[in-house]
């Protein structure tokens, strides 16, 4: 184009249009359209933005320059110009660190990203395979510092069901011949041993039920109540040794007939040694742990409920958290949340603040031919420093916003 013209004209055009000479190959090249596709990519990654800020800002210095003709201080326009120069200069050098700056960031995210995520499975399966334990461990101490016997509660209870065990073997072929006797069919032992079993368990139970009551109206000192219970205690005594300890003595019998000859137990000696058992099973029983567990389980059947105070002298209560570990495990959440929300920050900020750099510097441009200012000052450190829209639209400088040059 530049042919048609000769002399002076053509001089001026050449000046005027110097971009033309070299921006059509800078796009070409910065495009990258016939290289391998990782070139092309690095290509429009890191050239292709500069490459237009650089064309853009030779236009707009061509239309400044003609502009000096006409402003008052030409040499702070001057000197504002070169310094936007400058400031394009260091956003794209700025751009390109930014850019190498953001893929190490996001880097160390991403890895600590997942060693959260991996620790996060860590904890959560040490959660589910020592949760039993420590629940364990909780309910027993829990046990050791209440004020209720739950030891003792449960080893009577435990004892109940032994005797009612041993009692059921023993006394189920007597309960089907009497069943079979007056029903006149044989029934089976399980349709028998079930039922029998709970009965005699609330038998049992019942036994230590009357102890416990004759112990504390013993007590008490009424004597009349005493005998009372006292009464009920020998009727509990005839019936168990009767129906229960006779069979059972009467199942060593063939044990103790191998130990002598000609060897008769008897009636008597039968309900003697079944009353000595009796006596022997409960007073071991009774002093070890029934004494402190029958009063429990009868204010539980009673309905008067139990006092669960925790001791003034034990264990300091722990009722906030279930857990230890669980604590720990939601505090390390919070923490890793937080840690996430911050760091999303500094890498959305990496992401953005590189190619920020180069448009700021190219609207630099734009502002210092209209206005003869700078609307951003360059480089950015961080997000913060990109102002608000609204506080943009509101930045009229009065005077021309220069920078200072020392003439040396």
């Amino acid at each position: 184009m530049l042919n048609d013209y000769n002399g002076i004209v053509k001089i001026v055009l050449a000046i005027l249009l110097f971009p033309l000479n070299f921006q059509y190959h800078f796009i070409d090249y910065a495009w990258g359209a016939d290289e391998t596709f990782w070139i092309m990519a690095g290509k429009r990654l890191f050239l292709l933005l500069p490459v237009l800020a650089i064309i853009l800002g030779s236009w707009i210095t061509i239309a400044s320059v003609i502009t000096i003709l006409f402003r008052k201080n030409r040499m702070g326009f001057m000197q504002s110009l070169f310094i936007t120069w400058w400031d394009l200069g260091k956003s794209i050098v700025s751009f390109w660190g930014g850019t190498i700056k953001f893929v190490f960031i996001l880097t160390v995210a991403l890895l600590n990203v997942l060693k959260i995520l991996l620790l996060g499975v860590w904890y959560v399966i040490q959660e589910l395979l020592f949760t039993p334990f420590r629940l364990v461990g909780k309910l027993g101490s829990r046990v050791i510092s209440s004020n209720i016997p739950w030891i003792a509660v449960v080893l009577t209870l435990f004892w109940c069901l032994i005797e009612a065990t041993i009692f059921t073997y023993v006394t189920t072929p007597l309960v089907i011949d009497t069943f079979s006797n007056i029903t006149g069919e044989q029934l089976s032992e399980f349709v028998i041993r079930i039922p029998l079993f709970i009965f005699l368990f609330f038998i049992v139970l019942g036994s230590y039920a009357v102890l416990s009551t004759l112990v504390d109206v013993a007590k008490s000192k009424n004597m009349t109540a005493f005998a009372r219970i006292l009464v009920i205690e020998m009727v509990v005594l005839f019936v168990e040794v009767l129906f229960l300890y006779r069979e059972f003595v009467d199942a060593l019998s063939p044990w103790l007939a191998q130990q002598s000859e000609n060897f008769e137990l008897g009636i008597f000696w039968t309900l003697a040694i079944s009353c000595f058992a009796w006596f022997g099973i409960r007073s071991v029983s009774w002093f070890l742990f029934a004494s402190h567990g029958t009063p429990a389980i009868m204010a539980v059947i009673q309905g008067k409920g139990l006092r669960l105070e925790e001791p003034s002298y034990g264990v300091a209560s722990n009722n906030t958290q279930p857990t230890e570990f669980s604590y720990d495990f939601m505090r390390k959440i919070k923490a890793d949340t937080a840690w996430i929300e911050e760091k999303g920050e500094v890498i959305l900020g990496a992401f953005i603040l590189p190619p920020l750099q180069v448009l700021a510097a190219a609207i630099n441009f734009f502002t210092l031919l209209i206005s003869s200012s700078h609307l951003f000052d360059l480089p950015f450190k961080d997000v913060s420093a990109i102002m608000d829209t609204k506080v943009l639209l509101k930045a009229s400088p009065a005077k021309p916003k220069t920078k200072k040059v020392e003439i040396v």
